[in-house]
């Protein structure tokens, strides 16, 4: 039996600068749902790439001493990178340089002029640079583009027109019949008035500039750059090409177009207008997502808040932020993104809710002799309730998956991982370890179980981080494995336990975000030298440990109280609880930063600093003084 095919597309991205949080994020949705489909067993094609023609791309090459060529050739490998870094599984990275996709445009072009959609006129009117659009209005005055709000210029040429007015009412039809076919609903409403207002036919080509697809028969003009960037969703799956009729027969018309706001127009009504005139059949949905905002604004250079996605990986690792951008920027609204917000939801979310459960039940059934475990029989109410809940949050989260609701969809799944932490709780499994081993192994099997429904749903949003946790309880996927295959709402699994290291790291005490690295790395060369003034200012002194205590807010830091001498004691924390336990500290004498100002940790104040080095393994070591020297005494 085939398998159903699904065909997801993202928008391409212009090639005048490298991948930002805005492009990764649309990207990250197109992987999501193709791996999600994967898992519903579906043969599926992912394509991204880049768009490369155009004024703009022209006047920044000029202004970089570029060619077009080059220039556009300098920022393929970022997105790779970037891709690469995101685990983003895509099948194809199409350039509009490529020559198969020029001859496809070609070929479209002059399809729709044989069938007399296409005339030649001259176009008088206003037109934005930035974003490649002619803008319509019936005032003198230049109008702001009605995409990104900048100025337009006015630009008078000979043009080929789409006669894209003879379509309104057939795509007027067309939605009517299709009413889900831009999600969320509110674009849809945005589209139609559009429309229903009154189109107007479209300008396709240029003779002003030559960096773009030639137009077929006349070489004083070039294609239109959103023409030419539409039409990358047919020629990367070989319309043009009589090699490939297999191919494009097998994957057109796409399933789903994964796009922002700011573009839906030419999506969902220029699109659609053009496969109509060339008798190809429609995508079937569009996916319009929001903005990204930092500080309620939209990304931008100019604003200087665009986000680095290599830096943030760098910080928090990809597949955190991976989760933090599905989980935390619905769909249909915009997004307001912050590092505090993202450092706070790998805390509770993945550390705390998810590889908490995960690293307490396989130590404490690790530490009890139990690596492998039965597949449960026969279950007692809690374990059942609780297979139950798993049903309701399995089918709950598929629907919201279906639906490309994908922040309704994890907040289902953490209720339900929040439901298992309660059972794994209330059941006490310490205490069974020693008085019921039955009830014991059931606790760990039930938890296992859910844990393996849980790792399995989240491996299109954390695909490596998901696969160490399955390894974990000893469950190996393969290729073929499916949703319906895996049945991961029936209980009856095996699993051999094996500890792994931690999933995912606590950021409460990491006090470490973009701005603070931004501002660091700004200061690099102000501070690489210290004044003489600048060392008498630290005030180093010597102490002794006379108590040492774990802190069970932190999985990091101890505290101390060292003894100064005739300056007193004073408490101190340090992040060594990793490392050592608390009674290996004390009676040690070692050096400590005395001046340094009070600061809260976990809602503790340390009122000094413990000098550490590091071992070759980085593991830090006290650093202490050769001699017992009075508490208290200065170093200097």
């Amino acid at each position: 039996m085939s398998k159903q095919t699904f065909y997801v597309t993202t928008p391409i991205y212009y090639g005048t600068a490298r991948p930002h949080l805005g492009s990764l994020y649309s990207t990250l949705l197109a992987d999501v749902v193709n791996r999600w489909q994967k898992l519903q067993g579906s043969d599926t094609y992912f394509l991204t790439g880049t768009d490369e023609h155009g004024q703009k791309i022209m006047q920044a090459a000029k202004e970089a001493g570029k060619t077009p060529q080059e220039f556009v050739d300098s920022f393929i490998a970022a997105y790779k990178e970037v891709w690469n870094l995101y685990n983003i599984e895509y099948s194809q990275f199409i350039r509009t340089t490529d020559p198969y996709h020029i001859k496809g445009v070609q070929e479209l072009i002059a399809k729709l002029m044989e069938r007399g959609d296409i005339y030649k006129a001259s176009y008088e009117g206003w037109y934005c640079t930035p974003c490649e659009t002619y803008v319509t209005t019936q005032d003198k005055k230049a109008p702001p583009c009605s995409s990104c709000g900048r100025g337009t210029v006015a630009i008078s040429e000979e043009s080929y027109f789409f006669k894209l007015s003879v379509y309104a009412d057939k795509l007027l039809a067309f939605y009517k019949e299709n009413a889900d076919f831009i999600l969320p609903s509110e674009r849809m409403n945005e589209v139609l008035s559009f429309v229903e207002s009154g189109l107007k036919d479209l300008s396709i080509s240029r003779t002003t500039i030559s960096w773009g697809v030639p137009f077929p028969a006349d070489s004083k003009h070039v294609v239109y750059v959103w023409v030419d960037a539409l039409c990358n969703y047919i020629t990367a799956i070989g319309y043009g090409d009589s090699d490939k009729k297999e191919m494009f027969e097998k994957w057109w018309p796409a399933q789903l177009h994964v796009l922002g706001k700011d573009i839906v127009r030419f999506h969902a009504v220029y699109w659609p207008a053009l496969l109509m005139a060339a008798d190809l059949a429609l995508p079937k949905q569009l996916l319009v997502h929001g903005w990204i905002q930092v500080d309620k604004q939209k990304m931008s250079k100019s604003r200087g808040n665009v986000v680095d996605p290599i830096e943030l990986a760098k910080l928090y690792e990809p597949e955190p932020v991976r989760y933090y951008l599905v989980r935390k920027m619905p769909v249909n609204s915009d997004g307001d993104f912050s590092t505090g917000d993202l450092e706070q939801t790998i805390t509770s979310d993945l550390a705390n809710d998810l590889g908490n459960l995960l690293n307490r039940m396989v130590s404490l059934a690790t530490r009890n002799g139990l690596e492998q475990v039965s597949a449960g029989d026969e279950w007692h109410e809690a374990a059942a309730t609780l297979q139950k809940a798993a049903k309701v949050a399995f089918d709950a989260y598929g629907e919201h998956m279906e639906k490309y609701e994908f922040h309704l969809a994890l907040a289902r799944l953490w209720k339900f991982i929040n439901q298992t932490n309660a059972y794994f709780h209330e059941q006490e499994p310490w205490k069974l370890a020693k008085a019921d081993q039955k009830l014991f192994g059931e606790v760990i099997s039930a938890t296992c179980h859910s844990l393996r429904m849980i790792g399995v749903l989240l491996l299109p949003i954390m695909p490596e981080k998901m696969n160490a946790l399955l390894q974990s309880i000893g469950v190996a996927l393969n290729e073929q494995d499916t949703l319906t295959s895996l049945q991961l709402t029936i209980w009856n699994q095996p699993f051999t336990l094996t500890k792994i290291p931690t999933l995912f790291q606590k950021l409460e005490d990491k006090g470490q975000n973009m701005e603070k690295q931004k501002k660091e790395e700004s200061s690099v060369e102000e501070k690489t030298y210290a004044t003489i003034d600048d060392v008498i200012k630290v005030e180093l002194r010597v102490g002794t440990i006379t108590q040492a205590e774990i802190i069970p807010e932190s999985e990091k830091l101890l505290k101390f109280q060292v003894d100064f001498g005739e300056l007193g004691t004073r408490q101190i924390l340090a992040g060594v609880r990793k490392f050592y336990e608390p009674d290996q500290f004390v009676g040690k004498q070692g050096v400590f930063v005395f001046n340094l100002k009070p600061r809260k940790m976990v809602g503790m104040e340390s009122q000094g600093m413990m000098l550490m080095a590091k071992d070759n393994e980085g593991k830090p070591i006290m650093v202490t003084v050769p001699s017992t020297v009075p508490n208290g005494t200065r170093l200097s």
